[in-house]
Protein backbone atom coordinates (compact mmCIF):
# COMPACT_ATOMS: atom_id res chain seq x y z
CA UNK A 1 0.00 0.00 0.00
CA UNK A 2 0.87 3.32 -1.00
CA UNK A 3 0.69 5.62 2.21
CA UNK A 4 -0.45 9.01 2.45
CA UNK A 5 0.10 11.15 5.24
CA UNK A 6 -3.35 11.60 7.02
CA UNK A 7 -1.72 12.19 10.49
CA UNK A 8 -4.08 13.94 12.83
CA UNK A 9 -6.99 13.57 10.67
CA UNK A 10 -10.15 12.09 11.71
CA UNK A 11 -11.87 9.24 9.55
CA UNK A 12 -15.26 7.60 9.74
CA UNK A 13 -15.49 4.28 7.59
CA UNK A 14 -19.13 2.36 7.69
CA UNK A 15 -19.39 -1.35 7.68
CA UNK A 16 -15.45 -0.78 8.74
CA UNK A 17 -14.82 -3.92 10.59
CA UNK A 18 -14.61 -6.15 7.67
CA UNK A 19 -13.96 -7.06 3.91
CA UNK A 20 -13.00 -4.13 2.03
CA UNK A 21 -14.29 -1.78 4.99
CA UNK A 22 -11.90 -3.04 7.00
CA UNK A 23 -8.95 -2.70 4.65
CA UNK A 24 -9.88 0.87 4.15
CA UNK A 25 -9.69 1.35 7.52
CA UNK A 26 -6.37 -0.10 8.11
CA UNK A 27 -5.44 1.91 5.31
CA UNK A 28 -5.87 5.27 6.79
CA UNK A 29 -4.86 3.69 10.36
CA UNK A 30 -1.41 2.97 8.85
CA UNK A 31 -0.93 6.96 6.93
CA UNK A 32 -2.23 8.07 10.74
CA UNK A 33 -5.37 9.15 11.06
CA UNK A 34 -8.09 8.57 13.78
CA UNK A 35 -10.29 5.66 12.24
CA UNK A 36 -13.97 4.85 13.78
CA UNK A 37 -15.62 1.98 12.30
CA UNK A 38 -19.18 1.22 12.69
CA UNK A 39 -21.37 -1.61 12.18
CA UNK A 40 -24.33 -3.31 13.37
CA UNK A 41 -22.89 -5.48 15.83
CA UNK A 42 -19.70 -5.40 17.70
CA UNK A 43 -16.84 -7.70 16.66
CA UNK A 44 -17.21 -10.71 19.70
CA UNK A 45 -13.16 -9.92 20.05
CA UNK A 46 -11.81 -6.69 19.89
CA UNK A 47 -9.03 -7.87 18.62
CA UNK A 48 -10.17 -8.36 15.26
CA UNK A 49 -10.89 -4.78 14.63
CA UNK A 50 -8.60 -2.91 12.16
CA UNK A 51 -5.49 -2.21 13.13
CA UNK A 52 -2.24 -0.92 11.79
CA UNK A 53 1.33 0.51 13.14
CA UNK A 54 0.27 -0.51 16.70
CA UNK A 55 -2.98 1.85 16.57
CA UNK A 56 -6.40 0.14 16.59
CA UNK A 57 -9.64 1.42 14.92
CA UNK A 58 -12.54 2.95 17.28
CA UNK A 59 -15.78 0.82 17.25
CA UNK A 60 -19.48 2.55 17.62
CA UNK A 61 -22.35 0.23 16.72
CA UNK A 62 -25.01 2.25 14.65
CA UNK A 63 -27.30 0.82 11.70
CA UNK A 64 -26.72 3.32 9.25
CA UNK A 65 -30.23 3.36 7.71
CA UNK A 66 -31.68 5.09 10.25
CA UNK A 67 -31.33 8.58 10.23
CA UNK A 68 -30.65 9.13 13.88
CA UNK A 69 -28.18 6.18 14.87
CA UNK A 70 -26.06 8.35 11.71
CA UNK A 71 -26.09 11.24 13.10
CA UNK A 72 -24.83 9.53 16.47
CA UNK A 73 -22.13 8.18 14.34
CA UNK A 74 -21.13 11.25 12.90
CA UNK A 75 -21.17 13.08 16.51
CA UNK A 76 -19.39 10.08 18.29
CA UNK A 77 -16.68 11.13 15.56
CA UNK A 78 -16.58 14.56 16.54
CA UNK A 79 -16.44 13.36 20.52
CA UNK A 80 -13.30 11.33 20.34
CA UNK A 81 -11.52 13.46 17.69
CA UNK A 82 -12.88 16.72 17.97
CA UNK A 83 -13.58 16.91 14.23
CA UNK A 84 -14.10 14.45 10.74
CA UNK A 85 -12.21 15.24 7.98
CA UNK A 86 -13.16 12.26 6.06
CA UNK A 87 -16.28 9.62 5.56
CA UNK A 88 -16.02 6.89 3.52
CA UNK A 89 -19.91 5.33 3.34
CA UNK A 90 -18.81 1.78 2.87
CA UNK A 91 -21.46 -0.23 4.14
CA UNK A 92 -23.69 -2.03 1.45
CA UNK A 93 -24.12 -5.32 -0.13
CA UNK A 94 -26.73 -7.33 -1.55
CA UNK A 95 -27.29 -11.34 -1.33
CA UNK A 96 -28.35 -12.82 -4.85
CA UNK A 97 -31.87 -12.88 -5.04
CA UNK A 98 -33.85 -13.43 -8.78
CA UNK A 99 -35.74 -9.86 -9.33
CA UNK A 100 -38.78 -11.73 -10.55
CA UNK A 101 -39.38 -13.18 -7.15
CA UNK A 102 -37.55 -11.51 -4.34
CA UNK A 103 -40.40 -9.34 -1.87
CA UNK A 104 -40.68 -5.85 -2.36
CA UNK A 105 -39.69 -5.83 1.05
CA UNK A 106 -36.35 -7.10 0.03
CA UNK A 107 -35.63 -4.72 -2.62
CA UNK A 108 -36.77 -1.77 0.08
CA UNK A 109 -34.23 -2.44 2.21
CA UNK A 110 -31.56 -3.53 -0.62
CA UNK A 111 -32.08 0.07 -1.79
CA UNK A 112 -32.12 1.73 1.84
CA UNK A 113 -28.66 0.43 2.92
CA UNK A 114 -26.68 1.01 -0.56
CA UNK A 115 -28.45 4.54 -1.30
CA UNK A 116 -31.01 6.29 1.51
CA UNK A 117 -28.27 5.49 4.14
CA UNK A 118 -24.91 6.59 2.49
CA UNK A 119 -27.19 10.16 2.30
CA UNK A 120 -27.91 9.51 5.69
CA UNK A 121 -24.39 9.61 6.78
CA UNK A 122 -23.44 12.43 4.17
CA UNK A 123 -25.66 14.74 5.80
CA UNK A 124 -24.78 14.67 8.71
CA UNK A 125 -21.11 14.85 7.89
CA UNK A 126 -21.69 17.52 6.01
CA UNK A 127 -23.37 19.15 8.73
CA UNK A 128 -19.72 19.18 11.10
CA UNK A 129 -17.63 19.81 7.60
CA UNK A 130 -19.07 23.07 6.61
CA UNK A 131 -18.19 24.38 9.51
CA UNK A 132 -14.37 23.38 9.66
CA UNK A 133 -12.27 25.72 7.63
CA UNK A 134 -10.77 22.89 5.71
CA UNK A 135 -14.10 21.16 5.12
CA UNK A 136 -13.97 17.71 4.50
CA UNK A 137 -14.13 14.63 1.79
CA UNK A 138 -16.93 12.36 1.54
CA UNK A 139 -16.37 9.35 -0.19
CA UNK A 140 -18.70 6.66 -1.75
CA UNK A 141 -18.29 2.65 -2.01
CA UNK A 142 -20.00 1.76 -5.45
CA UNK A 143 -19.31 -0.77 -7.56
CA UNK A 144 -19.05 -1.41 -11.09
CA UNK A 145 -22.58 -3.45 -11.37
CA UNK A 146 -24.07 0.40 -10.82
CA UNK A 147 -22.41 0.67 -14.37
CA UNK A 148 -23.57 -2.64 -16.11
CA UNK A 149 -26.22 -4.91 -15.90
CA UNK A 150 -26.40 -6.53 -12.54
CA UNK A 151 -28.99 -10.28 -13.02
CA UNK A 152 -29.35 -11.43 -9.65
CA UNK A 153 -28.74 -8.60 -7.41
CA UNK A 154 -30.74 -5.81 -9.85
CA UNK A 155 -31.95 -3.79 -6.66
CA UNK A 156 -28.31 -3.15 -5.71
CA UNK A 157 -27.43 -2.46 -8.99
CA UNK A 158 -30.15 0.57 -9.73
CA UNK A 159 -28.93 1.47 -6.06
CA UNK A 160 -25.57 1.47 -6.45
CA UNK A 161 -25.76 3.65 -9.79
CA UNK A 162 -27.97 5.81 -7.69
CA UNK A 163 -25.16 6.39 -5.21
CA UNK A 164 -23.17 6.71 -8.17
CA UNK A 165 -25.52 9.94 -9.20
CA UNK A 166 -25.78 11.16 -5.73
CA UNK A 167 -22.61 12.11 -5.07
CA UNK A 168 -21.84 13.93 -8.81
CA UNK A 169 -24.94 16.13 -6.80
CA UNK A 170 -24.19 16.34 -3.49
CA UNK A 171 -20.63 17.37 -4.99
CA UNK A 172 -21.93 20.68 -6.46
CA UNK A 173 -24.30 21.03 -3.84
CA UNK A 174 -21.85 21.37 -1.05
CA UNK A 175 -18.75 22.99 -2.53
CA UNK A 176 -16.72 24.49 -2.18
CA UNK A 177 -15.77 23.62 1.28
CA UNK A 178 -16.52 19.38 0.81
CA UNK A 179 -15.60 16.76 -1.74
CA UNK A 180 -17.68 14.30 -2.86
CA UNK A 181 -16.57 11.79 -4.63
CA UNK A 182 -17.44 8.17 -5.86
CA UNK A 183 -15.48 4.94 -5.73
CA UNK A 184 -16.33 2.60 -8.27
CA UNK A 185 -14.85 -1.44 -7.85
CA UNK A 186 -15.33 -4.18 -9.89
CA UNK A 187 -14.31 -7.67 -8.61
CA UNK A 188 -12.55 -7.66 -4.88
CA UNK A 189 -10.81 -10.54 -3.71
CA UNK A 190 -12.52 -11.07 0.31
CA UNK A 191 -13.14 -13.47 2.40
CA UNK A 192 -16.85 -13.27 1.25
CA UNK A 193 -16.14 -13.51 -2.83
CA UNK A 194 -16.96 -17.73 -2.48
CA UNK A 195 -20.09 -16.46 -1.75
CA UNK A 196 -20.35 -14.71 -5.40
CA UNK A 197 -17.77 -16.53 -7.17
CA UNK A 198 -17.86 -20.48 -5.21
CA UNK A 199 -14.75 -22.18 -5.07
CA UNK A 200 -11.55 -21.41 -5.31
CA UNK A 201 -11.50 -22.74 -8.91
CA UNK A 202 -14.76 -20.21 -9.43
CA UNK A 203 -12.93 -17.68 -7.65
CA UNK A 204 -9.72 -17.80 -10.36
CA UNK A 205 -11.95 -17.73 -13.49
CA UNK A 206 -13.60 -14.62 -12.13
CA UNK A 207 -10.16 -13.26 -11.46
CA UNK A 208 -9.14 -14.67 -15.17
CA UNK A 209 -12.03 -12.76 -17.10
CA UNK A 210 -10.03 -9.27 -15.67
CA UNK A 211 -7.46 -7.77 -18.24
CA UNK A 212 -5.15 -7.88 -15.14
CA UNK A 213 -5.76 -11.17 -14.48
CA UNK A 214 -6.78 -10.65 -11.07
CA UNK A 215 -9.28 -9.89 -8.56
CA UNK A 216 -8.64 -6.12 -6.54
CA UNK A 217 -7.74 -6.52 -3.20
CA UNK A 218 -8.95 -4.60 -0.18
CA UNK A 219 -5.97 -2.36 -0.31
CA UNK A 220 -6.55 -1.32 -3.84
CA UNK A 221 -9.43 0.55 -2.86
CA UNK A 222 -8.34 1.74 0.12
CA UNK A 223 -5.53 3.50 -1.99
CA UNK A 224 -7.85 4.95 -4.08
CA UNK A 225 -9.70 6.23 -0.97
CA UNK A 226 -6.17 7.42 0.34
CA UNK A 227 -6.12 9.54 -2.96
CA UNK A 228 -8.93 11.15 -2.81
CA UNK A 229 -8.91 12.43 0.91
CA UNK A 230 -5.72 13.60 -0.12
CA UNK A 231 -4.40 16.98 -0.68
CA UNK A 232 -3.34 15.73 -4.14
CA UNK A 233 -7.06 14.98 -5.30
CA UNK A 234 -7.81 19.03 -3.96
CA UNK A 235 -9.32 19.68 -6.82
CA UNK A 236 -11.01 16.23 -7.64
CA UNK A 237 -14.58 16.31 -6.79
CA UNK A 238 -18.16 14.34 -8.32
CA UNK A 239 -15.86 12.06 -9.89
CA UNK A 240 -15.98 8.57 -9.99
CA UNK A 241 -12.60 6.59 -9.68
CA UNK A 242 -13.42 2.49 -11.16
CA UNK A 243 -11.52 -0.08 -10.15
CA UNK A 244 -11.78 -2.70 -12.22
CA UNK A 245 -8.41 -3.88 -13.55
CA UNK A 246 -9.73 -2.79 -17.17
CA UNK A 247 -12.92 -3.72 -17.03
CA UNK A 248 -14.84 -7.17 -18.63
CA UNK A 249 -13.77 -8.53 -22.06
CA UNK A 250 -16.66 -7.92 -24.15
CA UNK A 251 -18.70 -11.41 -24.85
CA UNK A 252 -19.39 -10.97 -28.25
CA UNK A 253 -15.85 -11.12 -28.87
CA UNK A 254 -15.63 -14.82 -27.78
CA UNK A 255 -18.43 -15.32 -29.45
CA UNK A 256 -17.34 -14.20 -32.67
CA UNK A 257 -13.62 -15.84 -31.90
CA UNK A 258 -15.60 -18.85 -31.49
CA UNK A 259 -18.00 -18.66 -34.54
CA UNK A 260 -14.77 -17.89 -37.06
CA UNK A 261 -12.13 -20.29 -35.82
CA UNK A 262 -14.36 -23.18 -34.81
CA UNK A 263 -13.28 -26.71 -36.59
CA UNK A 264 -15.01 -26.91 -40.13
CA UNK A 265 -16.67 -30.17 -40.79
Amino acid sequence: MRVVDCAGRAVIVTGGTRGIGAGIARGFLQAGAHVLVCGRTEPADAALLPSANGRKAAFARADVRDPEQAQRLVRAAVYLFGRVDVVVSNAGGSPYADAATASPRFHAKIVELNLIAPLHIAQSANAVMQDQPEGGSIIMIGSVSGTRPSPGTAAYGAAKAGLHHLATSLAVEWAPKVRVNSVVPGMVATKSAAEHYGDARGVAAAAGTVPLQRMATPDDVADACLFLASPQAAYVSGAALTLHGGGERPAFLAAVQAAVYAPKD
